[in-house]
């Protein structure tokens, strides 16, 4: 059993930008030969998320607009008052969404829905250069 660890950065465009890292993912997991085991990614801070969802423009919009239902960006926000960064919004999103998702991995593929994909979800309203941490715990193999 092994616990390795790759970080990626991402560029960010801003409020509602959604980023596909299901290659880069399944990619790194080749890279180290991956067998059996778990697969974390995770984004530090606090007006980002991870989660999975079909990575197509109509699910994409859809979460948006569900997200604008549920955490309205057009109004005030205790935090907003604390710190005046118009961004309260932002932290609720990314905190009902959570900064990690563990999944799978079975002869070193993450185990996904056919139409399902893991992505990173930018709350903020700035755009911002992102920090993604991946972490496998399982068998590893010698690179091929």
């Amino acid at each position: 059993m092994q616990v390795v660890h790759h970080e990626i950065e991402l560029a960010s465009d801003g409020h509602g930008h959604v980023y596909d890292l299901t290659e880069q993912v399944a990619s790194w997991l080749r890279s180290i030969a991956a067998a059996e085991g778990q697969m974390t990614i995770f984004v530090p801070g606090s007006t980002a998320a991870v989660t999975t969802i079909e990575f197509e423009p109509g699910a994409v919009r859809d979460l948006g607009e569900a997200l604008e239902n549920i955490a309205p960006s057009d109004r005030s926000y205790h935090h907003d008052v604390r710190w005046g960064d118009g961004n309260g919004f932002s932290h609720l999103r990314a905190a009902l969404l959570g900064p990690s998702l563990t999944v799978p991995v079975t002869e070193g593929w993450c185990v996904l829905g056919t139409w399902q994909q893991i992505v990173v979800v930018e709350c903020d309203l700035q755009p911002r250069r992102r920090r993604v941490v991946f972490s496998f715990v399982g068998v590893v193999g010698a690179a091929g």
